[in-house]
């Protein structure tokens, strides 16, 4: 560090300050502050200046650099905003850098000494007129300034002096190894017909949920979550997630929504309308959920492109899908995806899904009774997804839409209960929504769902039904049409009026009107999963 003065109309002003010496790092440019005090004057004659607080010194140039720490006298620019002015420094030799300082201390000094007289003198005023508080209030601010005084005049060249020790505890900073902790409540009042346990409406609260979520090491990262009922509390989903554990290879264990479709993934207070798509909950009695393993991967690319690939391995334990999988022969789920953008202000994403299981055990009509019967037979499940999203980069807050659709197509080998032997039921479904954003604050979506099972005849045998898999009304099928608003009262809080029209033939028809009431508490507020 080199020592400067500033010199004004060619004298130089009180105060010193410091270049760095760049040279040192082969540097061609030096920026330093200059103190708050040189801020204003006429400087170097006919140059002026005015930084207000202080400014910046600009060393443009190496070869003026060298000449700045070894000429006398040399010009640098002070930046002030775009504005450069050409300012006059002078190096200081050491020896003026000590009396400099020496003549601070100086000023500093008989400042405190000529306040301390004043407050002696108003001190013997007060005395002679009985001012007694008041006295005593200007004799410690007396002492106070004293005892200031005395601290600014210490010899400042004891560089050992002893510093005040100061005692930490690192025992709060423990917290931040906890996880982070969210809880998420979904309220879904609703009247309308009688439901299956004969009620027209219900004031419940349908989920507590409590989210659990942290970074393990640079790599991976948990996440948990407990869904809370009144009925009681059940493990959720709870995985472990290895970042980059291949060229663009993630690697998931635990137990987790799998990754069939796109809302399967998604927990309920996340869906964009209350409920899961009636084909979904039809096939797969809700979202579909097991423990195992998940490898993802990023296939290719651009920047207005990608694809991706996840193989899921996990047991085979959807009781309505796999639910005579005795041996708990696992499942196998392939999943591809393409994202591409459309244009600057849309994107749209293709997803194909396949899901492959075993079942094993069976019950069929046996000399008139129901018996075990044993046999390996497998079963598929297929999807198609498509999603297209218009949100303009200028307003994006303020209006978009997304129309969004997915097909599902079940096909399981069975022993046909009444004894004729091997079978399978054919059932399919899908729905499609539109929703736009009205507002900063509103959206407007309209869910249109259609189900179709399977007919047998089989399909109510005594002690044994194949619902909603299978029917024995000829023509069966199921459709539902569901507008809906949603108002997000904050980032934490939503609401949403909801009307789900269902009718159909052969599967029961239902009329409800919902009023839901999303809350999130902590870090994480409303993750889809």
């Amino acid at each position: 560090m080199q020592a400067f003065e500033l010199l004004r109309c060619g004298v130089p002003v009180p105060g010193a300050f410091e270049v760095p010496d760049v040279r040192r790092e082969g540097l061609p440019v030096s920026v330093v502050d200059v103190p708050g005090h040189l801020a204003r004057g006429q400087l170097d004659e006919e140059e002026a200046v005015a930084v207000g607080g202080g400014g910046r010194l600009l060393v443009d140039g190496l070869g003026q650099l060298d000449n700045a720490l070894e000429a006398p006298e040399v010009y640098l620019h002070l930046l002030d905003g775009a504005v450069l002015v050409r300012l006059r420094l002078r190096a200081v030799a050491p020896d003026d850098q000590g009396a400099a300082l020496q003549q601070d201390l100086d000023a500093l000094r008989t400042e405190y000494e000529s306040r301390i007289s004043d407050l002696e003198r108003k001190i013997e005023e007060l005395s002679s007129t009985g001012g007694v508080g008041e006295e005593m209030d200007i004799r410690r601010a007396a002492e106070e300034a004293a005892a200031a005084a005395g601290a600014g005049t210490e010899d400042e060249s004891d560089e050992t002096a002893t510093e005040e020790t100061v005692f930490k505890s690192g025992a709060l900073g423990l917290q931040a190894l906890n996880p982070e902790i969210s809880v998420v409540g979904d309220f879904t009042p609703w009247i309308g017909d009688a439901d299956e346990g004969g009620r027209h409406s219900d004031l419940g609260l349908r989920v507590l949920g409590l989210h659990l979520e942290s970074y393990l090491d640079p790599y991976s990262k948990f996440k948990a979550s407990v869904p809370v009922t009144e009925d009681g509390a059940e493990l959720g989903e709870a995985y472990i997630t290895r970042y980059d554990a291949g060229r663009n290879l993630n690697v998931t264990l635990g137990k987790f929504h799998q990754q069939f479709g796109v809302v399967n993934r998604w927990h309920a207070p996340g869906l964009d309308q209350v409920e899961y798509p009636l084909a979904l909950r039809q096939i797969f009695g809700g979202p579909l959920e097991a423990t195992g393993v998940s490898l993802d991967w990023t296939v290719g690319g651009s920047s207005s492109a990608s694809q991706g690939v996840t193989l899921q391995l996990t047991n085979g334990g959807n009781s309505r899908v796999f639910g005579q999988n005795s041996r708990n022969f696992p499942s196998a789920l392939l999943r591809y995806t393409n994202y591409r953008d459309l244009s600057k202000d849309k994107y749209l994403e293709l997803g194909l899904s396949a899901l492959y299981g075993r079942n094993d055990e069976w019950q069929v009509m046996n000399g008139g009774a129901m018996v075990p019967a044993s046999r390996r037979l497998g079963t598929y499940v297929l999807g198609a997804d498509l999603t297209l999203l218009w949100e303009p980069t200028e307003a994006m807050r303020y209006q978009n839409w997304v129309w969004r659709s997915e097909a599902y197509y079940l096909h399981k080998s069975i022993l046909a209960p009444d004894g004729s032997g091997k079978d399978a039921l054919n059932a399919w479904g899908a729905y499609s929504y539109f929703q736009k954003k009205i507002s900063r604050t509103t959206e407007l979506g309209l869910r249109a769902d259609y189900y179709k099972p399977a007919v047998k005849s089989y399909a109510d045998a005594d002690g044994l039904s194949l619902g909603p898999l299978a029917v024995t009304t000829s023509g069966a099928r199921q459709w539902q049409l569901s507008p809906y608003l949603t108002w997000w009262q904050s980032p934490w809080v939503k609401w949403r009026v909801e009307y789900d029209y269902r009718n159909g033939k052969g599967l029961p028809d239902d009329n409800r009107l919902w009023l839901q009431c999303t809350f999130a508490a902590g870090p994480h507020k409303h993750e889809r999963y």
